[in-house]
């Protein structure tokens, strides 16, 4: 009787204290859209990004987008 009580109590204390995953669904989206983009320039202009600062401005934004993924996976569990 005491072990289902615990197990009541431990399964609303969860319930009271779970994240909403909504964030790590809308960055985790952005990121896979983005690979998604990248792979399209990159097959159809051989010369991708273009310059040293392309180059830079894609790796920076790709890295928040990772770094952010993360984040949001690691919060919200």
């Amino acid at each position: 009787m005491l072990v289902h009580a615990v197990s009541i109590l431990a399964a609303e204390a969860h319930n009271i204290t779970e994240h909403s995953k909504t964030a790590f669904y809308i960055v985790g989206v952005a990121f896979a859209a983005w690979a998604v983009v990248l792979a399209v320039l990159g097959l159809r202009r051989a010369d991708f990004p273009g310059s040293e600062a392309g180059a830079r401005a894609v790796m920076a934004l790709s890295l928040v987008l990772a770094a952010g993924s993360m984040a949001t996976a690691v919060i919200t569990a």
